[in-house]
């Protein structure tokens, strides 16, 4: 137990530290699965705590037992959770310092924006909007999504409407799964993506837009999905969905995630 009355500096900024951790694992696991789960690991803890105090040797036996495997229990019950406090870790903090080099060193840091085509996307998925096309769309940003990307068909040409259009026409082979966007090319079509596990998503999101949610619960990605009943277009980032866009709203939003971080973002 931390002497209040020699209460060092490291004690405080260990605290803090803690305080945090446990704060971005809540972030992680609230409204999933994984936090149903989580309180019951807490239960069990509790109980045995209770079951310690009182001297209950069989039952206090069976709980210890049961606990000695928590360390394995923990990662392969919150796999996914960690991967993605791992993912956190390694692009959303570390990407803000490259934005600031990139920053330091390039006379034009607004020319990542100019890669990805916006206006041919967005051109496209107001022309699915008034057909009525489902359409899915993945923009790759600092996560790399191989996987992803060997589960689809080989495209590797330059975003344009046409391009898009033809994969998502309601005969062509390549209209089922999403289509993987990097910079100004159209990586591949017909991609499998995660699909999201949490519960509190409205039941009339179908597979698609429960897609689009699960790539972005996972990496950093950008995605946007036109539904093929309403028309609607949405667009998702780190599993929150902004619905019900017109072409400039779509535009507007995607400028605004591709855009670098300010500078003094990197120093925080």
């Amino acid at each position: 137990m931390i002497d209040f009355v020699h209460l060092r500096v490291i004690d405080i900024i260990d605290i803090i530290l803690v305080a945090y951790l446990m704060y971005q694992v809540f972030r992680m696991i609230r409204g999933t699965m994984a936090m149903n789960i989580f309180i019951g690991i807490v239960a069990i803890y509790l109980l045995a705590f209770i079951v310690d105090i009182l001297h209950m040797q069989l039952l206090g036996s069976i709980l210890n037992q049961v606990l000695s495997l928590g360390l394995i229990a923990l990662v392969i019950l919150f796999q996914q959770e960690i991967r993605r406090f791992l993912l956190l870790l390694g692009t959303q903090y570390l990407s803000r310092y490259k934005q600031t080099i990139e920053k330091l060193f390039s006379a034009h840091p607004e020319e990542r924006i100019a890669l990805v085509k916006i206006e041919a996307i967005a051109r496209a998925c107001d022309r699915f909007s008034q057909s009525k096309t489902g359409a899915l769309i993945v923009i790759v940003r600092e996560s790399g999504l191989q996987m992803i990307l060997e589960s689809g068909v080989p495209i590797n040409a330059d975003t344009t409407t046409e391009l898009l259009e033809s994969i998502f026409y309601k005969n062509s082979a390549l209209h089922d799964g999403a289509v993987l966007i990097q910079n100004d090319k159209v990586l591949a079509a017909r991609c499998i993506l995660p699909i999201s596990e949490n519960p509190g998503l409205p039941i009339k999101y179908g597979t698609r837009h429960r897609s689009a949610i699960g790539v972005t619960e996972q990496t950093d990605a950008i995605s946007i999905v036109v539904s093929e009943e309403t028309g609607r277009i949405s667009i998702v980032t780190d599993g929150k969905l902004q619905g019900n866009l017109n072409r400039n709203e779509l535009i507007l939003a995607l400028e605004k995630e591709l855009t670098p971080q300010p500078f003094t973002s990197g120093l925080r």
